[in-house]
């Protein structure tokens, strides 16, 4: 198992973008499916007028693939951002621990990596976000449906917060034998409620 353990620099920034977005309602989308230019316009239209970030370049003659369903975003603090109608995707790539090339007598040793480097981000997100309205862990009964049906499938922590018309999950992958886990890390994730929901 390889690891590398990185400053929380872009963690730090992505998370207070994050945090700056008080009402999520207004960025999440009517969730159809549907893709191509025509919503993929109107869901860039709607994230900028609710918030700072600024599209990847796009004018009048871009062409947006049949098959594309979000666009990127870059904040003021030059976080990049994965938008679709359902969820945020926050790149943050050169921030925090992970352990990547598992091997099979790793298992063990990348759970008690996670475990140990969890706290650390957590209270990060808790800086940024306030105190969240659930944290679990994956040995406690019930995990994997105690906030929400399938929730904690996957994941070995697993926190979230409900800021409107959102909800921000910070979790750790679950590493497992069978089949194996050949990386772990702990990673956030902003599901966006239905449009006017």
């Amino acid at each position: 198992m390889k690891t590398l353990d990185r400053p929380l620099d872009d963690d730090d920034r992505a998370m207070a973008d994050i945090a700056e977005v008080r009402d999520w309602r207004r960025l999440g989308g009517p969730q159809t499916g549907q893709t191509g230019a025509v919503p993929v316009r109107r869901l860039i239209k709607r994230v900028k007028s609710a918030t700072n970030w600024k599209p990847w370049p796009i004018n009048r003659r871009t062409v947006i693939d049949d098959q594309l369903d979000g666009w990127g975003f870059l904040t003021r603090r030059n976080t990049e951002l994965a938008v679709y109608d359902d969820q945020v995707l926050p790149h943050s790539p050169f921030s925090g621990w992970v352990a990547f090339s598992i091997e099979a007598w790793d298992v063990d040793a990348a759970a008690e990596g996670l475990d140990e480097h969890w706290p650390q981000k957590f209270n990060l997100a808790c800086r940024h976000w306030g105190q969240p309205s659930y944290v679990g862990v994956d040995s406690k009964t019930g995990f994997d449906d105690d906030w929400a049906p399938g929730a904690g499938i996957g994941r070995r922590h697993l926190a979230v917060w409900t800021p409107p018309g959102a909800e921000i999950h910070l979790y750790s992958n679950r590493p497992t034998l069978k089949p194996l886990t050949v990386s772990v890390g702990i990673n956030y994730v902003v599901y966006l409620n239905e449009e006017g929901t």
